[in-house]
């Protein structure tokens, strides 16, 4: 029989530590099925958006874990911290984080099938947190581009099938360049669709009253905001979001 000592040494993932700031991003698993059960617009839709902003935004709520701020596009989540929980233990920090979110969104969809995340963890140090947001908000671009092209083409009579072959190796440019001869022009679709949504603390003065002093006070206090216009974080507006969201307390 094996002692309990030795199967605790075997246990060679729960030792690694990450040092922050680090990013857990979050994927949807197999999420088409579940959102074809649910009957959401192609190829995106409104409600499924915001229950993932909310799901996010109740992790950014969540007692001891206190996550900076988040971004979110399609199925994927990006959870920003500076300070760690569970002395920065990446299994804990991966599972609590998809299991959290997870758990959130099924009640906020509703749903009676499983659903879920896959999740990493990804050091970074601050220089790295623009250039992250740049890279995931391309990915929301191209992503934003192929959908609308592959769901235009289905819409027109092809199969998935047909559509996904005919886009094969095709460049965004194009498929934006037949998009509008279709009249559909995506720069004029709504600013979440193609830049993502950021969930962050916003900090406030509150003015109040002190009894004890007999004075009236102001208080700094925080509330969580979700942002569905969001500039190109590669734009100089972006840039100084970013740096503001990292200087405040």
């Amino acid at each position: 029989m094996v002692s309990p000592k030795l199967m605790k040494q075997r246990e060679i993932y729960a030792s690694i530590n990450a040092t922050p700031p680090i990013v857990v991003r979050v994927d949807g698993r197999n999420f088409k099925a579940t959102l074809k059960r649910l009957n959401f617009q192609k190829p995106y839709d409104k409600a499924f958006a915001t229950a993932m902003a909310n799901s996010a935004e109740h992790l950014m709520k969540e007692d001891g874990l206190s996550p900076k701020f988040a971004y979110t596009f399609s199925d994927e989540i990006s959870v920003f911290f500076l300070k760690l929980p569970f002395q920065g233990r990446v299994e804990k920090l991966d599972s609590v984080t998809s299991s959290l979110l997870c758990s959130t969104l099924t009640l906020a969809l509703d749903v009676h099938a499983p659903i879920s995340f896959d999740a990493r963890t990804i050091p970074l140090s601050r220089e790295d947190i623009s250039d992250y947001l740049e890279w995931r908000q391309t990915e929301a671009w191209r992503n934003h581009v192929h959908s609308y092209g592959h769901y235009t083409l289905v819409n027109e009579g092809m199969s998935k099938r047909e559509a996904a072959s005919k886009l094969a190796g095709v460049s965004s440019q194009k498929i934006q360049d037949m998009l509008f001869k279709k009249g559909i022009n995506l720069a004029k679709t709504p600013a979440w669709q193609r830049r993502g949504i950021l969930i962050l603390k916003k900090t406030y003065m509150k003015p109040g009253y002190d009894p004890k002093k007999g004075a009236r006070v102001v208080t700094k206090r925080s509330q969580i905001i979700q942002d569905w216009e969001l500039p190109l974080f590669s734009s100089k507006e972006g840039k100084k979001l970013v740096n503001k969201l990292l200087m405040e307390r």
